[in-house]
C-alpha cells in the first residue's frame, strides 16, 4: 500500500443502533434506551449517558444505574434497513457512497466539494440534507483517509490537508478500534496514536503482527485505501400516459409495444435481462390492475410485447359481470401503463441451451442422445467438465451422457447453462468406435480453481489432441534445440517439422513451463516443459519436450 491517502468526507449518525430501534421499532430514543449484544450494552440514548451508563457495561450493572431503563437486543438486520434511506439520501446530493457500517458512510470529498462550494459547504449541504429527508441527526467530518474522517466526523471537524498526521498523534490508542491492541499498548507505555506512529514499521510487524502493522498505518496517517463506493441501484421501471383513455385492443397493443421497446432498452443499457415482468395499468377512474409474468428464459422486446399485449387484450376483452365466466373488465380506459422488471440479472448469466430454449426441443435432443446410447453403448455420447490440472488434456474429463458431472481432479466445474436437464449441460460429443477426433477444451469462462504450479497461462488451447503428435524442434543453425535439466534453452527455436511433414518457420515463443510431477514415485514419475508457438502462417501450438522428445499437444485458434 502506498500514495497519498485520498480526501474523504464521512457521515456519521451518532447512537444509530438506538435510532434504528425508533425507525423500525417505535422505540423513543429520547428515553433511556440501550441496544445490548451478548449482554453487554454496544449503544445507548443522550439520556441513558446522563445516567452514567456507557459502551461496555454489564446489563445487571447498566439497570442498576437506570432502573426505568429500556433495553433492545442487537439486530444488524434492523440497523441496515433503517440506514438505506440515509445512504439514499446522500447519494442524491453526491455519487460514489460507500457504507462503512450501518451510521456511517463515506464518499471522496473532491467532487462534492467542488460543485457544492468548498469543503464546509458540501459537509453542510449533505447534513442538511439527510436532516429533511429522513428526519435524523448527523456529523460530517473530513480528512485524509476513511479512518480519520471518521474521527472528524465525531466532532464534526474539517482536518486540512496535509494535517491528519497532526490530528492523530493526540488521539488515544483505543481510537485504532482494536480493544486488545489498546490494551496491550497501554501496558507498554504507548498510549497515543502518535507514540505508536513514531515506533519503527519492522519491529511493530515483528511484534504485533500483519493486523497490528496496519493499524500502526493508520495511526501515521496513512490510510491510503481507496473507497469501495456502491453502485446506487437503478430505476429500471418505464411508464406511459395516455391523454385519451385506452379502451380498444388494437391501441393497447401499439402502446404495449412501444412501452416493451423502452423498457428492453433500459435493461440493456445496463447488461441486465428481464426473467420476470410486472405489468401495472391504471384506470380513468383510479382502479389499479396488476399481474406478473414468469419466462424460463431470456425476455426479448418481441416477448415483452407479446406477454402485455396479451395481459392488456384479458384486462379489456373480461366480462362485464352479467354472469360471464371472464373477469370484469374494467369500467374506464387505462390511462397509465407500467412496466416492471420484477427479476432482472446480468445478460451473459443466463443463454439459451445447445438445443434452444427450454421446453419440447431440449427433452427431445435428450431422447435422441439417449437412443444413441442405448444402440452404441453409455460411452458413445461424453460430454467434457473442466477441472483442475497442468495439462489442457489433464483438465477435461469426458464422462457418459447423464452420468454425474464432477470433475476428476480437485477444482470447482463450471456452471451448467440454466435450465439444462441432468447430464445435459455440455454440448455432447458423440465418439464413433475406434475413437475419434481432438477433444475441444472449455475457454472463456472464470472459474476459481486451486492452484497448479506448471500449469500453461492463458488463453487455453481451443483443441487438445488425443495423442500427441511427434514433433522436431531446430534453430537457425539447424541444429536440435534441447532443454537441459536446469530448463536453460540451448538456442532459440526456428523451425518446426510435425511429423512428416514440410517444416514451418517459428514467428514467436514463449517457455519453458517445467512440470515435474510425482516425483516421490519413480515408476509414475514424468518431467517435461511445454513451451507455446507460433508460426509463420498464423497458426499456434502447444509443444512439450519430455526425454529429448518434442510433442504437439494442442493447437490455439
Amino acid at each position: 500500500m502506498s500514495g497519498v491517502p485520498q480526501r474523504t468526507l464521512l457521515l456519521w449518525c451518532p447512537d444509530w443502533p438506538v435510532l434504528a430501534a425508533e425507525i423500525v421499532d417505535g422505540v423513543p430514543a429520547t428515553d433511556p434506551v440501550v441496544v445490548l449484544h451478548a449482554n453487554r450494552v454496544i449503544a445507548c440514548s443522550e439520556r441513558a449517558r446522563a445516567e452514567g451508563i456507557r459502551r461496555g457495561l454489564r446489563r445487571r450493572e447498566a439497570q442498576g444505574r437506570c432502573p426505568h431503563l429500556t433495553v433492545v437486543d442487537h439486530d444488524p438486520g434492523r440497523d441496515v434497513r433503517a440506514f438505506e434511506p440515509v445512504v439514499a439520501a446522500v447519494e442524491e446530493v453526491v455519487a460514489g457512497v460507500e457504507v462503512i457500517r450501518p451510521g456511517a458512510c463515506a464518499t471522496a470529498a473532491r467532487g462534492p466539494s467542488r460543485y457544492l462550494g468548498g469543503e464546509e459547504a458540501a459537509a453542510e449541504r449533505i447534513v442538511e440534507h439527510v436532516a429533511q429527508s429522513c428526519a435524523v441527526e448527523s456529523q460530517a467530518g473530513i480528512a485524509d483517509g476513511v479512518f480519520a474522517a471518521g474521527l472528524a466526523a465525531r466532532e464534526g471537524r474539517i482536518v486540512t490537508p496535509g494535517g491528519t498526521r497532526e490530528f492523530l498523534a493526540a488521539r488515544p490508542v483505543e481510537a485504532l478500534g482494536r480493544p486488545a491492541l489498546a490494551d496491550l499498548l497501554r501496558r507498554l507505555g504507548v498510549r497515543t496514536l502518535g507514540e505508536f506512529a513514531a515506533l519503527p514499521a519492522g519491529d511493530v510487524l515483528a511484534r504485533f503482527g500483519f493486523d497490528g502493522a496496519l493499524a500502526h498505518r493508520l495511526a501515521g496517517g496513512r490510510d491510503d485505501r481507496p473507497l469501495a463506493v456502491r453502485q446506487p441501484p437503478a430505476d429500471l421501471t418505464v411508464t406511459a400516459d395516455y391523454d385519451e383513455p385506452v379502451d380498444r385492443v388494437d391501441a393497447a397493443a401499439f402502446a404495449a409495444r412501444m412501452l416493451a421497446e423502452r423498457l428492453h432498452e433500459r435493461l440493456a443499457g445496463y447488461g441486465l435481462a428481464c426473467t420476470r415482468l410486472g405489468i401495472e395499468a391504471v384506470t380513468a377512474h383510479g382502479q389499479e390492475l396488476h399481474r406478473v409474468w414468469r419466462h424460463d428464459g431470456l425476455l426479448t422486446a418481441a416477448a415483452i410485447a407479446d406477454r402485455v399485449r396479451w395481459q392488456l387484450d384479458g384486462w379489456l376483452s373480461g366480462s362485464n359481470g352479467r354472469g360471464g365466466t371472464r373477469p370484469a373488465r374494467p369500467t374506464a380506459g387505462i390511462v397509465r401503463l407500467r412496466l416492471v422488471p420484477d427479476g432482472v440479472l446480468a445478460q451473459a448469466g443466463l443463454q439459451p441451451g445447445l438445443w434452444g430454449e427450454t421446453g419440447e426441443e431440449r427433452e427431445r435432443a435428450h431422447r435422441a442422445l439417449s437412443r444413441v446410447q442405448g444402440i452404441l453403448g453409455p460411452e458413445a455420447v461424453v460430454t467434457a467438465v473442466l477441472g483442475g490440472g497442468r495439462s489442457p488434456a489433464d483438465q477435461v474429463r469426458l464422462v457418459p451422457w447423464g452420468d454425474e458431472r464432477a470433475p476428476a481432479r480437485p477444482g470447482p466445474p463450471p456452471l451448467p447453462p440454466a435450465g439444462a436437464a441432468p447430464g445435459a449441460a455440455s454440448a455432447p460429443v458423440v465418439v464413433p468406435a475406434g475413437g475419434g477426433a481432438g477433444r475441444r477444451a472449455g475457454r472463456g469462462r472464470a472459474v476459481a480453481e486451486p492452484p497448479w504450479p506448471g500449469r500453461i497461462p492463458p488463453p487455453s488451447p481451443a483443441v487438445v489432441l488425443p495423442t500427441p503428435l511427434p514433433a522436431d524442434v531446430r534453430d537457425a543453425a539447424g541444429e536440435p534445440v534441447v532443454v537441459s535439466a536446469r530448463l536453460a534453452v540451448s538456442a532459440a527455436p526456428a523451425r518446426l517439422t510435425v511429423g512428416a511433414g514440410r517444416p514451418a518457420e517459428i514467428t514467436g515463443w514463449a517457455g519453458p513451463w517445467p512440470v515435474d510431477e510425482r516425483w516421490w514415485a519413480p515408476a509414475e514419475a514424468r518431467r517435461r516443459a511445454r513451451f507455446q508457438v507460433c508460426l509463420a502462417d498464423g497458426a499456434a501450438l502447444l509443444l512439450a519436450v519430455e526425454g529429448g522428445q518434442w510433442l504437439v499437444e494442442a493447437i490455439y485458434d
